[in-house]
């Protein structure tokens, strides 16, 4: 089999906010935008990842969610317990550094993990969780 990842998605309530943070912040490159009505999904990635993406979509799209659900997502989000996502540096701590300066929302500064991995963690505008590994 010859499988790759190729997208990921995460919720993003407000676009702007989002593409800033991706594009601006992360420096991730916008490989799509597309608006359909209200709603719009944007696709970023890292530029020497062109294989694999993020689709920052709005988060109650499905037409299939009642009113309930769509509350319980919305909940979520603001709580930062909706969705995820762990991302690879070759420095985390120069990386934390440059999320910091830019005004991210730290949940954890860099730390070395009792699992042998170096990581920081840190929420997106959507108040998705964003880790961040050291790379090997």
């Amino acid at each position: 089999m010859d499988l790759v990842i190729s997208s990921t998605f995460l919720p993003a309530d407000d676009p702007e906010a989002s593409l800033a943070f991706y594009r601006d912040v992360l420096g991730f490159e916008v490989r799509l935008d597309v608006g359909y009505g209200a709603m719009r999904w944007v696709t970023v990635g890292a530029p020497e990842q062109p294989q694999t993406s993020i689709v920052l979509h709005p988060p109650a799209a499905d037409p299939g969610l009642t009113d309930a659900e769509r509350r319980t997502i919305a909940e979520l989000m603001a709580k930062g317990s909706y969705a995820s996502i762990v991302l690879a540096t070759s420095d985390v701590d120069a990386t934390f550094a440059r999320l910091v300066a830019a005004g991210g929302e730290v949940v954890q500064e860099p730390t070395d993990q009792p699992y042998g991995l170096r990581d920081c963690a840190f929420r997106d505008p959507a108040g998705n969780m964003i880790r961040i590994n050291q790379q090997p």
